[in-house]
This record gives C-alpha cells, sequence and structure tokens, in this order.
C-alpha cells in the first residue's frame, strides 16, 4: 500500500522557513548565524494591540467566534478598505482566516479546477505555486526582468493568456524584490483583465511598507469593473508586527467569499478569537507605531541597497516597499571554494550559511535563479555585520 499521496510526495517545504529554521538550529549549537531569512518584522507587536488582546483574555472572549471572524473584525477591515483605498464592501464580502496564507489557500481551493491556467510572475512569492497545484490548476510563470523593476509588462501578459486563463496573481509591493505597480502600470492590467475576463488576486499584505512617497495603489480601487473581478488578500501580520498572531483576510464578491468560508468550515473552523480583538485595534487604533517601523525599515533599506551595490559583480534594485532586497549574484556562478563549485542560487546560499554564518533565501524558489534574498526586517547591527561576511566570504571563491 502506498503511503503518502502523490499530491504529498510532489510538495517540498516551505523554502524561507526551512533556511529559518535551520540557522535558528546552527543558533542552538552555539555559532553566531545572522539571517537575512526571515520574512517578518524584527519589532515588537504595537502595545496597544497587546493591551487589546489582554483586554480580551480577561474578559473571558476565548470561545469560538463565527467560522469567518466576528462583525466587530469584519467592520474593522471593511473601515481600512475605505480608509486607504476608497473601497467599500460588505461584511458578506469579508472573510478572515489564519493567516494571508491561509486566505490565499481557500482562495485557491474555490476558485481553480484542473484545466485552469494562473499567471505567476516571477520572481514571485514561494507558496503561490505550489497553492495553485494543490488546487489542480496549472502556474502559468511568466519571466520578469529587473530592467522592468520586475513587473509584468502587458504585453507579456497579453502573451501569457490563453482561454484558460482563470487568474493573474500580482502581489505589491513585492515579496521578495520590493517592486510595487504604480496606478497607470495596474490601469494596463486592468484593461486587459477586463477585456480578456480574468481574475486579478491582489496580494496587498505589504501595502503600508513603502518608501520615497509611493503612493500605493489598489487595482480594485480603479473602476466598478476590475473590483468585480479582484479579490484582495491581506493581513496583520508585516504591517503591525504581528506573524504569530496569524490573522489574514480576503475581500471579495459574495460568491467567493462564501465558497471559502464553506472551506474554512470544514478545515480551521475560525481563527483564533483573541488575536481577532487585537486585529480589531490594529487596524482601526493609533497608526503611529506603523510609520516608525516604516521610517527605520527605509533606513536599513538605504544602507544595504548601497552596500550590494559596492560589491564587485553584484548589482541590486532598490525596493520601493516591503523590506527584502532581491540582489543578483550570477556574476560568481561557475566559481569554486575548497574544490566546491557553486553552480547556482542554492549552492551560492548554502556557502553563505557554511562559510559565513549567513542565512539567505536562494532566488530559485522564487523563480528567479541568478539572485539571492535578503531581509533586512532586522538590526543595523546585524546588517552591518552581516554584510561584511557576505563580502568576505566571496573573496575566498576563485
Amino acid at each position: 500500500m502506498t503511503v503518502l499521496s502523490n499530491r504529498a510526495k510532489s510538495l517540498k517545504p516551505s523554502p524561507t522557513l526551512a533556511i529559518n529554521a535551520k540557522a535558528k538550529s546552527m543558533q542552538a549549537q552555539g555559532i553566531h548565524v545572522i539571517s537575512f531569512g526571515a520574512g517578518e518584522p524584527d519589532f515588537d507587536t504595537p502595545e496597544n494591540i497587546k493591551q487589546a488582546a489582554k483586554k480580551a483574555l480577561d474578559e473571558g472572549f476565548t470561545k469560538y467566534t463565527p467560522v469567518g471572524g466576528i462583525d466587530e473584525l469584519k467592520d474593522a477591515i471593511i473601515k481600512k478598505f475605505h480608509r486607504d483605498s476608497g473601497l467599500s464592501y460588505k461584511r458578506s464580502e469579508i472573510l478572515v482566516s489564519c493567516g494571508g496564507k491561509h486566505s490565499f489557500y481557500n482562495l485557491a481551493q474555490a476558485i481553480f479546477d484542473q484545466g485552469d491556467e494562473v499567471i505567476i510572475p516571477a520572481p514571485y512569492w514561494v507558496s503561490y505555486p505550489p497553492m495553485v497545484a494543490l488546487a489542480n490548476a496549472t502556474p502559468v510563470i511568466v519571466e520578469t526582468r529587473e530592467k522592468n523593476d520586475f513587473k509584468i509588462t502587458p504585453e507579456e501578459l497579453k502573451k501569457a493568456n490563453t482561454p484558460k486563463t482563470k487568474a493573474l496573481i500580482i502581489n505589491s509591493p513585492s515579496n521578495p524584490t520590493g517592486s510595487a505597480y504604480t496606478k497607470k502600470e495596474l490601469e494596463k492590467i486592468a484593461e486587459i483583465g477586463i477585456s480578456k475576463n480574468f481574475f486579478v488576486i491582489s496580494d496587498e499584505i505589504y501595502e503600508k511598507i513603502v518608501y520615497d512617497g509611493f503612493q500605493f495603489t489598489s487595482i480594485a480601487s480603479l473602476n466598478d469593473e476590475i473590483k468585480k473581478r479582484t479579490i484582495i488578500v491581506h493581513g496583520v501580520a508585516k504591517t503591525y508586527a504581528m506573524t504569530g498572531w496569524r490573522i489574514g483576510y480576503t475581500a471579495g464578491s459574495e460568491e467567493i467569499i462564501s465558497a471559502m468560508n464553506n472551506i474554512q468550515s470544514q478545515s480551521t473552523s475560525n481563527p483564533t478569537s483573541i488575536s481577532q480583538k487585537a486585529s480589531v485595534e490594529a487596524l482601526i487604533g493609533p497608526q503611529d507605531e506603523v510609520g516608525r517601523m516604516v521610517a527605520a525599515f527605509g533606513q536599513r533599506r538605504n544602507y544595504i541597497v548601497d552596500r550590494l551595490n559596492k560589491i564587485p559583480g553584484v548589482s541590486c534594485y532598490k525596493p520601493v516597499g516591503a523590506f527584502y532586497v532581491f540582489p543578483n549574484f550570477s556574476s560568481y556562478y561557475g566559481k569554486s571554494y575548497q574544490g566546491k563549485k557553486i553552480e547556482n542560487s542554492t549552492h551560492l546560499a548554502d556557502f553563505f550559511l557554511d562559510v559565513a554564518r549567513v542565512a539567505v533565501v536562494p532566488g530559485v524558489e522564487f523563480g528567479a535563479d541568478p539572485f539571492e534574498r535578503l531581509s533586512y526586517a532586522t538590526s543595523m547591527e546585524d546588517i552591518k555585520e552581516g554584510l561584511n561576511r557576505i563580502e568576505e566570504a566571496l573573496k575566498k571563491l576563485s
């Protein structure tokens, strides 16, 4: 008897979580590893949010809630969308899930079937293709170019579109590149989405983490026609340093949200009650801490981009959002260390971890092998030391 399903055998663990686990294992052995792997803010959750959770505990708010989230949180999400993007939703068009990843998984299960194609620009967040595949749909990977700031062009989108295209996934600002689409760029994508009648899945979880005055635009806000075809995936994790609280949310048509709610009812049921109360405070409470965190990220971004671009043979796009850089290290491919040849991003990431004691995530996991992803959601001290180690390690390659 075969023990595992083909589905299980086809999957590998999330590489970002695997890298982070390996780095922590080395640290537990007393090895000083500097990790650029984790995709989470290093700041503590703001105090007002923690106090809201404590209040919920004290008041005994520890029971089951409705599957798709409490009305109070749905109302806070509705208020957030209207405040930030001028979007109007009803409670029946909002679903609260156990993190942004869970939101996307529910969505994929609700709208994709065998024979559907889903356009995914690369570099992409590592979990998009597997979750599309788990829904028996086909990921259609479109390689974007660094000279276009890693964004899909209208021409590339038209070429990738077929009668089987069910959806396009947009992650703006992007993990792993930090690029983001302007309103004008989104308008062109929306025109194609409307004319070809496919869905746009808009992952907006890094919406608030933008720099240099960049104006975030939700594609759903452009007009009613594209809003009908857009499903927004969002969450509190990145903006409010709440990664462990596990609250994500989706906004879309009532039909899709209802189907997602049914799927969630047969899997996780409701998100954590206490986390929901904390998320209400996050979304409608004071936002001052967000600005302070983003300002700190901006300083780190400026430093890490400048340092990386000064390393011989390395080029690094300057992100406009999120907290990642995606430098091109491919000029070092083909070189060796102690007889071991570096042939790709995985080899180089292993080299950095073993020799420099620095954890990065190989670009191949994001669909772009010439690159490595470094998160600068860590202290400036660690960033400086980590880059020193990377520079010294690269000098050892010949």
